[in-house]
């Protein structure tokens, strides 16, 4: 089956929404999504989104762009992050206008909080010099994503958004360098169709679930990066992937740096609370790279509790604040740790420990969203990226708490406009013949299968291996080692077999898709973070425990080569007005 769209906008999180909601009304808009749109990812997002709005105390959106930049420790390009902490304080308004609940402060105003990294001068004469917390974090309660993305999800609809949901997008038709549109399966029958377009945007996500603790729903299968990756397109700064220090113990289910933001504490099994040895002047609201490094040398020096699992966890402790402050600020994330945990928030610490949560790296895009095909800054024409799975580069090599959500509203906006621009002049171009020829040999090959090897028994493999060799800390061997892996487990993949041979539903099918996406995704990952000979952000070699601004102040660009090890190109970081200095709290 053939759909006709002017734009094809793959995933309807955050970034998906916002720029389905810009594209003009002349213009006709497909959104394809794997799950229902409210059940997307952004939705599991709690803590905030950040604007420099001044509510609570006086703020600047260049505070807000100089804690970007010094959080990203000095990665990300400083023109990109100008334009998004500019375009935040607007971002937020026009949720705010389209009718976001946001909590509210005493005046009736935007309530905002602290957040992890978010600073500003404590003398407004020396803005280089000592700096403290501020309240930046624009929230509703710790269901801040749920609230976007239902707030979206409304506003589509009443945009007449056409939606595609439960289809599975399979590959990316471009011919000649022009993006054409995508094939899709119809998880529902299995059913094979193609969407025709003129322009495509992808905002499909992160790839979380290639590590084994993670706060990614099971969704999260880094589809886009594999799809962009497969056709011959770059994937950006993979190496860097942020473990959000508080993920609950054994689950990695998150919970929110919002409960910092309101007071919470680290604390190791002696009660020590230990970031005071780590960030003296922000402590347990450092940046998140800082905390699980911290979190994880506190486990090393033998002051982590041992889980009935065999894994050692720390506590985050909320029970001073009070229950009138957790029923009102944080129900959502005390909740968890009661029903997944059997703690008790208001009156015993919650026990946590790093969780694999967010990629910095992705689809390498410029401003606009408009995807680049190479290191040179060449775009792919009628093709976008907005969200987790492009990399703009605003987080560089980590990504501060609320800027994702953020990174969502300020990009798929822009992605959303640029697109109305582009289709003012485009006209749909011929797809080329059988276009669908690739997925119908896909499918035909894993319905087919007689293998000896699982889909299940290959992910835990993939997982468990890159939670141990290409986790908080690395090296050299570890990572050595983890390249043999992928190539042997990629290998495997070819042997894999499904026990479900029907059309209706066929979960197996799917997951052997995701699957694939997921080694491909972890291939460019590990040779990105082997060849980074330098500690920069989340990106931590223990063997090279100093960043190397002379040899690595630029952007690995991974491109697949099917014959052996992804080709790696660079790009050098963009500089404006902040040089790099020391990263210290």
């Amino acid at each position: 089956m053939i759909h006709k769209f002017d734009v094809v906008i793959i995933g309807a999180g955050g970034a998906g929404l916002r720029a389905a909601v810009e594209i003009p009304k002349e213009f006709s808009c497909a959104v394809i999504s794997k799950v229902f749109p409210p059940r997307s990812h952004t939705g599991t997002a709690q803590g905030g989104v950040c604007a420099a709005l001044s509510n609570m105390e006086d703020d600047t959106w260049e505070n807000h762009a100089f804690d970007t930049v010094k959080g990203s420790d000095y990665l990300g390009d400083q023109d990109c992050i100008e334009v998004m902490c500019k375009d935040a304080i607007r971002a937020i308004i026009e949720l705010e206008h389209m009718g976001m609940p946001f909590s509210r402060n005493a005046e009736g105003k935007i309530a905002q909080r602290n957040f992890g990294g978010h600073t500003k001068p404590a003398d407004m004469s020396d803005p280089y010099g000592k700096r403290i917390p501020v309240k930046r974090s624009c929230y509703s309660a710790d269901r801040t994503g749920h609230v976007m993305l239902q707030t979206l999800y409304e506003n589509s609809i009443k945009n007449q958004v056409n939606f595609f949901s439960e289809f599975f997008v399979t590959d990316l038709i471009i011919d000649d360098g022009v993006s054409k549109g995508v094939v899709a399966i119809d998880i529902r029958t299995s059913e094979i169709h193609i969407f025709h377009a003129k322009a495509v945007m992808f905002a499909t996500g992160g790839n979380g679930r290639v590590f084994r603790i993670t706060s990614n729903a099971h969704v999260g299968t880094g589809d886009g990066f594999a799809l962009v990756y497969k056709s011959g397109l770059p994937l950006e700064d993979m190496e860097f992937y942020q473990f959000h220090p508080t993920g609950l113990w054994k689950l990695g289910i998150l919970v929110s740096e919002a409960a910092r933001g309101e007071g919470g504490i680290l604390l190791n099994k002696d009660k020590e609370r230990f970031m005071v040895r780590y960030a003296p002047t922000v402590m347990d609201l450092a940046p998140r790279d800082m905390v699980s490094r911290a979190i994880i040398s506190e486990i090393r020096a033998g002051k982590g509790i041992r889980g009935s699992d065999g894994t050692d966890y720390v506590y985050l402790d909320v029970s001073h604040l009070g229950k009138k402050v957790i029923d009102e600020k944080l129900p959502e994330i005390t909740g968890f740790a009661r029903t997944y945990l059997g703690v008790e928030p208001t009156k015993e610490p919650i026990p946590i420990q790093p969780t694999a949560h967010y990629a910095m790296g992705g689809i390498p895009t410029n401003v606009n969203c408009e995807v680049l095909k190479n290191e040179t800054g060449e775009i792919v024409a009628g093709l976008y990226a907005a969200g987790e799975c492009a990399c703009v580069s605003v987080h560089g090599a980590n990504r501060l708490g609320t800027n994702s959500l953020l990174d969502l509203v300020v990009f798929g906006r822009r992605g959303g406009k640029r697109i109305g621009e582009f289709l003012k002049t485009a006209s749909f171009t011929e797809l080329p013949k059988n276009a669908d020829e690739k997925t119908k040999e896909l499918i035909s090959k894993l319905l087919n299968s007689t293998g000896k090897e699982t889909v299940v028994g290959i992910r835990t493999e993939l997982q468990q291996t890159m939670m141990d060799d290409c986790g908080v800390f690395r090296t050299e061997e570890l990572l050595g080692k983890m390249v043999s892996k992928i190539s042997e487990l990629k290998e495997r993949y070819k042997d894999v077999h499904i026990q479900d041979k029907g059309y209706v539903f066929n979960t197996d099918l799917i997951e052997a898709i995701e699957l694939d996406n997921l080694l491909d995704t972890a291939e460019a990952m590990v040779h990105s973070a082997y060849e980074r000979k330098e500690s920069r952000g989340a990106h931590t070699r223990e063997d090279f425990p100093n960043r190397d601004d002379a040899n690595f102040m630029k952007h690995t660009f991974a491109f697949k080569n099917e014959t052996g090890k992804p080709n790696l190109k660079y790009k050098p970081v963009t500089v404006t007005r902040y040089k790099p200095m020391e990263r210290k709290y």
